[in-house]
């Protein structure tokens, strides 16, 4: 599950590579990739325990998440200026380490108003770095001149699944948030700084010196729209699903994250044959019938009568909707980061949305009604992306 993402040795030479051996250049992108999710699913796997320590009610906890995705959407502009005028390579350096910083702050934040601060904190790093490996994703995509997009979002879902399942471990054995969130810190610090310098060094896209971010238009609106939906159904699953496992469920602290767990497992094998699958039916037709299949295992598990029904439910789910965000961002990066960035903040913005609806849903009408707006959403992509030509 390794790219080829390098160049000839005299174009590496001129570019000022490292003079860290080929095999590292070959894995960094897939292990940013991996990093994003391990991270995105630890938080995702201990906010039930944080929840639970700070006392937070449904609606209170979506002013957290909101904080999130406030901080991840309006960091959009800065990650599109960053791309432009640093290069991906440094982007993801300086996010990435903002965001192993910010994650032990997450765990140990003492009341409601840091917690909403490092929130912020934690949702803008997570943009900033992602919309940097995906720009470097897309330039291996085209060096490659083929479809690897699916490949390379595997390794984010890799991420996941490890990181919800050693989140269900961590808990299960009461470790607090903190020293969970602290030792993973540490851990990754050096393996990112080794992918960063193993990385060649990249230069800023020729318009950098005329503008640094542009919002969506023609297709790329339609891009970022079936990106909104399809954020809102990954961070809402993310968000809450270990919440209804807990609450609706009777789950404990370490059965909680394995609904997640499944879901991210799920999309994990989806997308390792989704170039595959985009390459024989094209990119419409998977994203359409997947999203259909997403809808189904969500009102599975909102049907779902006891804990293996739910995290089936939950499987099915991620299966069907691992390929909404390879093949949009595989598009909209044909265009260059500055648009990817522009798509990325109208996609991102569902998870500002919501996570903070279903939790608005839940506390007037129960979690099982806020699973079920997910499910809706799911088949509102399926019809958009029939009819999304520019996917292809």
């Amino acid at each position: 599950m390794t790219t080829d993402l390098t160049n000839s040795t005299s174009n590496n030479a001129s570019l000022g590579t490292s003079a860290l051996p080929v095999r590292w250049r070959q894995v960094a992108i897939p292990f940013f990739f991996f990093l994003l999710g391990l991270l995105y699913a630890s938080w995702a796997a201990r906010i039930p325990s944080i929840r639970d320590n700070l006392q937070l009610d449904p609606a209170t906890l979506s002013m957290v998440l909101l904080c999130g995705g406030i901080g991840a959407v309006g960091s959009f502009p800065l990650a599109a200026w960053l791309n432009a005028h640093v290069g991906p390579r440094r982007t993801t350096w300086y996010a990435g380490l903002v965001l192993l910083l910010t994650l032990p702050l997450l765990g140990i934040a003492p009341n409601l108003v840091l917690l909403m601060l490092f929130s912020a904190m934690y949702g803008a790093a997570s943009s900033c770095f992602d919309v940097a490996i995906n720009a470097l994703g897309a330039v291996a995509e085209k060096q490659a001149g083929r479809s690897i997009m699916s490949l390379l979002h595997a390794w984010f879902c890799v991420g996941t699944f490890s990181g919800a399942l050693l989140g269900s471990a961590v808990a299960s054995f009461e470790v607090a948030p903190f020293w969970h969130f602290l030792a993973l810190a540490l851990l990754f610090l050096v393996p990112l700084r080794l992918g960063y310098k193993a990385m060649p060094n990249d230069r800023p896209e020729p318009s950098a010196d005329k503008k640094i971010f542009a919002i969506p238009h023609g297709h790329l609106v339609a891009l970022g729209l079936i990106g909104f939906c399809g954020a809102i159904v990954e961070g809402s699953i993310a968000d809450w699903s270990g919440l209804y496992m807990k609450d609706h469920m009777r789950a404990g602290d370490g059965g909680a994250p394995l609904a997640y767990a499944a879901f991210a497992g799920m999309m994990l094998l989806a997308r390792l044959i989704g170039d595959r699958l985009k390459e024989r039916w094209g990119a419409r037709k998977v994203v359409g019938f997947g999203s259909l299949l997403a809808a189904a295992g969500v009102f599975v598990a909102v049907a779902a009568v006891n804990m293996p029904m739910a995290i089936i439910g939950f499987a099915v789910a991620g299966s069907g909707v691992a390929m909404v965000f390879p093949f949009i961002f595989s598009a909209a990066g044909r265009h260059g980061s500055i648009a990817l960035a522009g798509v990325a903040t109208l996609s991102y913005s569902g998870s500002l949305i919501g996570p903070p609806i279903v939790g608005f849903l839940a506390h007037g009408f129960g979690l099982q009604a806020g699973l079920a707006f997910i499910g809706v959403l799911c088949i509102a992509v399926a019809a958009a992306a029939s009819r999304a030509v520019w996917l292809e």
